[in-house]
């Protein structure tokens, strides 16, 4: 009768079996999951936008078109600007200092019309749009905040800029809209 080792100083090694140290329940093979009942990996998808996210997306909305109406309010000054160039026609070098008053302002026309573009597209991109979406809103809400500074005159449109990018970057940033934007798309 062999009972294993002879030399084995601890003895014969315990039978495996239920009790203190062992696992209650059988072995599963190499590579297989463990099934616990009722438990779910993933975290819950949301069905419908988060109310946060859509405030963003409204704020969006509104950033673009005050956009629209920065580009407008430009326009007119070039317009004005224009008009008193040619009321003091005599110098050349005022010409060419007002030829290049109007790139400069000709150019913050093109800009605000520009970040309208781009807001529009972001706010329509809310509803099917992944994760890039809420990183380009909050990087469009920063430069935003920018515009809104330098156009605090505009006729009070860079302080609704201002303001309304500040929320949305908050907005954005929030879990709620974290989790809307990394849904999975099927």
């Amino acid at each position: 009768m062999s009972f294993g080792d002879q030399n084995n100083p601890y003895g014969q090694p315990p039978q495996a079996g239920p009790g203190y140290g062992y696992p209650q329940q059988g072995g599963q093979p190499y590579g297989a999951y463990p099934q616990q009942g009722g438990y779910n990996a993933m975290p819950p998808v949301p069905a419908e936008m988060p109310g946060l996210t859509k405030a963003a997306r409204v704020f969006m909305w509104i950033i673009a078109v005050a956009h629209i109406g920065i580009a407008a309010v430009y326009g007119v000054a070039m317009a004005a600007f224009d008009d008193a160039v040619k009321k003091n026609d005599s110098d050349q070098d005022l010409e060419k200092f007002a030829d290049f008053g109007k790139g400069v302002i000709a150019f913050f026309v093109v800009l605000a019309a520009v970040f309208a573009v781009v807001g529009i597209i972001l706010a329509l991109r809310y509803a099917s749009g992944g994760n890039g979406v809420r990183v380009g809103s909050i990087v469009y809400a920063s430069f935003g905040i920018v515009s809104g500074i330098f156009n605090i005159g505009a006729w009070g449109l860079g302080l609704v800029v201002f303001i309304l990018a500040i929320l949305t970057i908050v907005f954005c940033a929030k879990r709620a809209s974290a989790e809307w934007f990394q849904r999975p798309r099927y």
